[in-house]
């Protein structure tokens, strides 16, 4: 038989970090410049390259402290 679980609670505050990557996108005075350049790239297109980043390690970040133990 299965044991009753306690009801999963997502509150956690780390949760609220979820937002940055939301949020910083849409901050168009960021890339909204021609220079600098890398590789050739304008700011515009290398810089969608670091939101991927910063939404990858927000997610990290928020899924290693919200994590529970695993048995």
């Amino acid at each position: 038989m299965t044991e009753p679980q306690q009801p999963r609670s997502d509150s956690s505050p780390w949760n609220w970090l979820l937002v940055v990557p939301i949020v910083v996108p849409l901050m168009t005075f960021l890339f909204n410049h021609d220079e600098p350049r890398i590789g050739g790239f304008p700011l515009f297109y290398w810089l969608q390259f670091a939101f991927i980043l910063l939404g990858v390690t927000t997610t990290t970040i928020v899924y290693q402290m919200t994590k529970r133990g695993r048995s």
